[in-house]
């Protein structure tokens, strides 16, 4: 999976970007967020990647911050979701404000946004508010001992939703912070 690019912006547009990384074009979907921190073609660009593979398609999903790209994959998780809405929700509102919206249940805020309806928006809400703090809180670091667990557990067919919810869980149950120790306790609770 290809998870961060650093390369040169060889074009960009408000919802997708090409990058030249060692001789390769790579095309990146991205959020207007992201487009904005954009330099003018042919300046150095870094780029955290959400690699999404579906039976007929291999998307890259860009971000210029790791909570934004955290927030995109929670968005994801969420039944009715998919990357497109994902990134259209992240264009329409920033990280903060969208993060916020759904802690306060605020539906009116996400309906704004074109392409979301009140049953998405409802769903969003429903399925999200009591898994996110204040942005940073609430989206795992990069590289901690969760996503090294999350990852795992995703590599055997668990959902995003599942795995996060699975090695919380195993974190309040008292679970070792060592690798082996915290993805057995995980994976003995998925249901």
């Amino acid at each position: 999976m290809i998870a961060h690019l650093r390369g040169r912006l060889l074009e960009k547009r408000p919802h997708q970007a090409i990058l030249d990384v060692g001789g390769v074009g790579y095309l990146v979907q991205i959020p207007v967020s992201t487009f904005s921190h954009l330099p003018d073609p042919g300046g150095e660009v870094r780029l955290h990647v959400h690699t999404h593979v579906r039976e007929d398609a291999l998307s890259l999903y860009g971000f210029a911050t790791e909570p934004e790209k955290a927030l995109f994959e929670r968005l994801i998780s969420v039944s009715g979701v998919g990357p497109r809405l994902a990134v259209t929700l992240l264009s329409g509102l920033d990280a903060t404000d969208l993060n916020d919206a759904i802690r306060r249940g605020d539906s009116q805020r996400l309906v704004r946004v074109p392409g979301v309806g009140r049953k998405t928006a409802e769903r969003v809400i429903l399925e999200l508010r009591d898994k996110l703090g204040p942005l940073d809180a609430a989206l795992p670091a990069a590289g901690g001992l969760a996503d090294e667990v999350v990852s795992a557990l995703l590599n055997l067919g668990c959902t995003r939703a599942a795995a996060e919810s699975a090695v919380e869980a195993a974190r309040r149950n008292g679970a070792p912070d060592q690798f082996e120790s915290l993805f057995r306790a995980a994976l003995a609770l998925i249901k």
